[in-house]
């Protein structure tokens, strides 16, 4: 293993850790919001899967977002800003956590309707091939999702015009508060793949350099014309579905053991320190992230929330039309 190849995605890791674990404490203490859905146990998946694509490539998700923003390159101040409501937010304070969105970064969001972005993700990788461009939706969902409407339909035109994407089902194991051994016949969800004549995939994602490498296939099969792929990555998250859910379907057993064998923070770090990497150079990077965690942290607190203006320019569109 090259210690410069991991070394990076775990500081990317650690940060969205951070700046998960300070959103839960700023909620806590009233400075957020709404919902607030946290991506704690799942950070190898966005960063894996950053390192697998272009920046010129697509990514749209659900409202479990704020891990893909600051993988695709917004900054922890965007981020947090935007779930404390301010003007300095990535939507300026108005989407707050579960509608994250930067154009720049190629980043769509954050969608509230469960499975009902799968659709857009389609028309996104639509655009592309319309266009004829060298461009690859990622799409991403919970396994919850995979019942829906939305779903379906996304993937069934995907697959008969055999557009550039790839389907990512972020297998937590509960859908909200439901198993999945209680929701779904299926044990293996990329069985669904079959009836829309596409490829597909499944692992544990873990191991951020493991969900590099096999996510990087299904893009490289998107991108050379070989059509979509579903792929399902097994996952669990640490937290309750979002803050208002206190967890009481699981035991505190069966989540302190999925800490221990599968934290993809730990795992990354001690890959790290087995290929050699000094505790002293893994000390700097979690200081660096700590400072920029404080003060993304403080820069939140002391923005302006959206002014009235603001809020009507995101209602109306302005006269002359959108480009006036």
């Amino acid at each position: 293993m090259a210690t410069d190849e991991l070394l990076p995605l775990y500081r990317q890791m650690l940060l969205i850790r951070r700046v998960e674990e300070e959103a839960a404490r700023a909620y806590v203490q009233g400075k957020i919001g709404g919902f607030l859905h946290l991506y704690i146990g799942q950070e190898a998946i966005a960063v894996g899967t950053e390192a697998a694509i272009q920046k010129r490539d697509a990514v749209i998700t659900t409202y479990r977002d704020h891990g893909f923003a600051l993988a695709r390159g917004m900054s922890a101040r965007a981020v947090m800003a935007e779930l404390f409501g301010r003007d300095t937010g990535c939507s300026r304070g108005l989407g707050g956590s579960m509608h994250m969105f930067d154009r720049e970064n190629r980043f769509y969001g954050g969608h509230g309707i469960v499975g009902g972005h799968v659709a857009v993700g389609a028309g996104i990788a639509f655009r592309a091939k319309y266009l004829q461009q060298d461009d690859v939706t990622l799409c991403f969902f919970g396994e919850g999702a995979t019942n829906i409407g939305g779903f379906h339909e996304g993937l069934s035109l995907a697959g008969l015009w055999k557009l550039p994407a790839v389907f990512v089902c972020e297998n937590n194991l509960y859908s909200m508060g439901t198993p999945l051994v209680r929701s779904m016949p299926a044990k293996d969800l990329t069985d669904k793949a079959a009836g829309y004549s596409m490829a597909r995939d499944r692992f544990d994602g873990h191991d951020v350099l493991h969900v590099r490498d096999r996510i990087r296939e299904a893009v490289e099969r998107a991108r050379s014309g070989g059509g979509p792929t579903l792929v399902e990555i097994l996952t669990y998250r640490f937290r309750g579905h979002s803050m208002s859910d206190p967890g009481k379907y699981r035991t505190s057993e069966e989540v302190e053991e999925k800490k221990r064998q599968h934290d993809p923070v730990r795992i990354a770090r001690q890959g790290l320190l087995d290929a050699g990497t000094p505790e002293a150079e893994l000390a700097a990077v979690d200081a660096g992230v700590e400072d920029e965690v404080r003060d993304a942290v403080r820069f939140a607190d002391e923005s302006p929330p959206p002014t009235l203006e603001t809020m009507y320019d995101c209602v109306l569109a302005p006269e002359g039309g959108l480009d006036a």
